[in-house]
């Protein structure tokens, strides 16, 4: 076997076919060589991205950031998470976290900062999720699309660190958002 080579960052599609194509992802098949000379097929769902949004308000260490509890079919039961939502054709990461904000909770926000990029399951997931933090809330009214029912609550930031660590929330982009936030929280000053 060739020694791998830790230059070469990508690996060669011999072959790539779709497997399945749906309203929200699709799948390939696809035969690869990878950088480290491994020849494998690697079936890859395919998404056009995510945006996940953490609204906060108050100051640290009183923080509270709202979380919106909704059922998910795939993990059977309902989960705490921060609004997000994937991102339209032609649109940009900020618009459309803009645009979840209020259609999920209702609220708008003059201040956005982006604060992670990160795979979702890069195992055999394509997709990715940047999380903006979103303050200088206002409330208003929610849109929800026809199949989400939504409830909201801002939870102080020390519990939902608490609900986080207890395993309470299970979402991973939930997670992600909360830690961030538990250790950098403090000085955070986000830009327009």
């Amino acid at each position: 076997m060739p020694k791998p080579s830790i230059r070469k960052t990508k690996a060669r599609i011999i072959s790539s076919r779709d497997v399945y194509h749906g309203p929200v992802f699709w799948v390939t098949h696809d035969e690869v060589l990878e950088p480290t000379g491994v020849r494998a097929r690697r079936d890859v769902v395919r998404h056009s991205g995510s945006v996940v949004v953490m609204p906060v308000e108050g100051t640290y260490p009183r923080q509270r950031v709202l979380l919106e509890r909704q059922y998910r079919h795939a993990a059977q039961q309902y989960l705490w998470e921060l609004p997000a939502g994937r991102i339209d054709r032609r649109e940009s990461e900020l618009a459309a976290a803009r645009r979840e904000l209020l259609e999920e909770t209702g609220y708008t926000a003059k201040r956005w900062k982006k604060i992670l990029r990160f795979y979702a399951s890069p195992g055999f997931v394509a997709e990715t999720m940047s999380i903006y933090m979103a303050t200088g809330l206002s409330a208003g009214q929610a849109q929800p699309e026809d199949d989400e029912v939504i409830q909201i609550k801002f939870f102080p930031l020390a519990e939902a660190v608490r609900m986080v660590l207890s395993g309470r929330v299970k979402d991973s982009k939930t997670i992600c958002g909360v830690l961030w936030l538990a250790q950098h929280g403090k000085g955070q000053k986000p830009r327009r």
